[in-house]
């Protein structure tokens, strides 16, 4: 399978932000390989959610939080 993506950095000075853009056929095709619709990952994003919403969450700046 071949995905092409367009990748382009956001305009505002200064931000790290990227825009990625991708046909949404091969999106889902790309998600079904990852097992994305696996009942075990929808029940996680489901949990997730529910930390959002219950104010369990916290914003990282970097992955090297993480680590801690």
């Amino acid at each position: 399978m071949n995905l092409t993506l367009t990748i382009t950095p956001k305009t505002v000075r200064g931000s790290k932000k990227f825009v990625v853009e991708m046909d949404a056929d091969k999106l889902e095709r790309m998600a079904a390989a990852f097992g994305m619709f696996n009942p075990d990952f929808l029940a996680s994003i489901e949990r997730a959610e529910e930390d959002y919403r219950n104010g369990r969450v916290y914003d990282v700046e970097s992955l090297e939080e993480l680590r801690k």
